[in-house]
């Protein structure tokens, strides 16, 4: 047994209820709404539809 199964053997995960039945917060939590999803794809969009600054067009050509 290396020190990795060592350490690997002492996590453990979090059951999804309670010892009293309860379930855990992690099983509470809120499914997601997708606005994080729409907000990433709008911010990618606009830095997709950006121009490419001049200064970055001529690196590019004295790197090539």
């Amino acid at each position: 047994m290396s020190l990795q199964d060592d350490k690997d053997s002492t996590r453990r995960r979090k059951p999804a209820t309670s010892p009293e039945g309860k379930p855990s917060a992690r099983a509470r939590r809120k499914p997601p709404s997708g606005d994080v999803g729409r907000a990433l794809r709008s911010a990618y969009r606009e830095v997709v539809e950006e121009d490419i600054p001049p200064e970055m067009i001529d690196l590019l050509g004295k790197l090539g």
